[in-house]
């Protein structure tokens, strides 16, 4: 699968390990699953983390990790399924994660825009077109009405010379 990280083609330093699998050295995409049961192993290696967080957990039960994980891939099983939208802005405006948040599963570049809004930062494409097209779905608006966690200025904060809103972390 292309990955799309920061705006650019990039190559996947992370290894997805099965649940039944040794850890092999290096940086690992583990399981939530995986995670939950082997937290304290997991964490005490001196190798990146990340997790597979299917969007029917709440991501609350990453809050205790977030600060040792380098990725959260947030899964979208279906295009019509916006559920990780909402994990995402969570992971960045509440719970305040600053490392790699990765949109995997069926990601499309018409979604691209918007993921980015939420929060994401990399992208694990299905299609390597829509890798190639990411820089133009990014571009396709310019003005936006709601302010979420990407720093872009509103319609509203244009208007009126403001610089925009923080994000909210709690």
């Amino acid at each position: 699968m292309p990955l799309v990280k920061n705006g650019a083609p990039a190559e996947d330093l992370f290894t997805t390990v099965a649940d039944d699998a040794a850890l092999p050295d290096g940086p690992v995409l583990v399981s939530a699953e995986r995670l939950l049961k082997e937290a304290d192993a997991l964490v005490a290696r001196n190798d990146e983390i990340g997790v597979l967080w299917p969007n029917s957990k709440d991501v609350a039960e990453l809050k205790p990790y977030l600060s040792r994980l380098s990725v959260v891939a947030l899964t979208f099983p279906k295009f019509r399924d916006g559920r990780a939208y909402s994990q995402a802005r969570l992971l960045r405006e509440r719970y305040g994660f600053k490392g790699e948040l990765r949109a995997v599963g069926n990601v499309l570049r018409d979604q691209a825009l918007m993921m980015t809004r939420a929060g994401f930062d990399a992208f694990a494409f299905e299609k390597a077109a829509d890798a190639e097209a990411f820089g133009k779905a990014l571009a396709t608006y310019s003005h936006f009405y709601q302010p979420t966690g990407d720093g872009r200025a509103t319609a509203r904060d244009a208007r009126t010379g403001h610089a925009g809103l923080a994000p909210v972390e709690g």
